[in-house]
């Protein structure tokens, strides 16, 4: 005589709602918070001609602007990989009195009002501040010099390098560092050879995100930076110079390249992460 067997109750795993809703609610969150201001900058750049675009985004002192932000973001942007990596290693390999605080510390400039972050910097890199005095006595001057942009910077953008790394650092078996240790190889190797080429995907892509999160910051720069054209005006400010004498075809053109630029790394750093992980695949 068969067994019989339990009454199995059918389960729907779905929390959320289902595949029409929870589509259009995306698509309208997408639409309202993303693709309507892009396609408000689109309509008002696009009323000008290509000449008069070209005049606009290629002017001596918008170029200059370009180029401080960029080197300025680049140099956060390497300083973020370093420090953020150190950081994240820290707080995944090591056990301390006030780890959670320090961990709860790293989501500050995400929190921080960026203007409250760029008065407090400037504040303390000031040759009176209490960072700044000590270091006017070795002629080094952060406030006001493009110095104190990559200091904001770095200091709203490194998040993104340490909770980048951070999840991975914490999936990494020991099993390999183990196998490693056995064989006799040095802690240095060991880093280079076993841990770093599982860390390093991760450590760029946070890097990247560190560099277009600087190319469009504003309120922790200005405060800072001294904004002297030519010398550390950032390109955020140019747009909001444009926008204060109420040109806003010029300022939404300016807008324009940043936003192509910080479209295009996306685009590339995720075409690379899809390369990466379909080759990882088919080992």
């Amino acid at each position: 005589m068969a067994t019989p067997r339990p009454f199995l109750v059918k389960r729907n795993k779905r929390v959320l709602p289902g595949f029409t809703l929870s589509l259009g609610i995306s698509l309208l969150f997408v639409s309202m918070v993303l693709l309507l201001p892009l396609s408000g900058l689109v309509v008002e750049a696009s009323g000008m001609s290509w000449q008069q675009f070209w005049f606009v985004i290629s002017d001596p002192r918008v170029v200059a602007s370009y180029k401080v932000t960029a080197l300025a973001a680049l140099a956060a942007s390497l300083f973020n990989a370093l420090f953020g990596l150190l950081l994240a290693w820290v707080l995944v390999r090591y056990e301390f009195p006030g780890k959670r605080l320090v961990d709860a510390m790293v989501d500050l400039p995400f929190a921080l009002p960026t203007a409250v972050a760029g008065i407090t910097l400037a504040t303390l890199f000031a040759e009176t501040g209490w960072y700044g005095q000590w270091l006017s006595k070795l002629g080094l001057e952060v406030a006001f010099t493009p110095v104190g942009i990559v200091v904001a910077m770095a200091f709203t953008s490194i998040p993104f390098v340490v909770r980048t790394v951070q999840p991975v650092l914490e999936e990494l078996s020991p099993e390999d560092e183990e196998a490693a240790i056995s064989l006799g190889a040095s802690d240095g190797r060991i880093f280079r050879k076993v841990i770093f080429p599982a860390l390093w995907p991760a450590l760029v892509t946070g890097a990247a995100l560190s560099f277009t999160r600087s190319l469009g910051e504003f309120g922790a720069v200005i405060f800072i930076a001294g904004n002297m054209p030519y010398v550390s005006e950032v390109t955020s400010l140019m747009i909001y110079v444009r926008l204060q004498e109420f040109d806003y075809a010029a300022a939404s053109a300016i807008a324009s390249v940043v936003l192509l630029t910080s479209l295009v790394l996306l685009f590339a750093i995720n075409l690379w992460q899809a390369r990466f992980l379909r080759r990882l695949e088919g080992r």
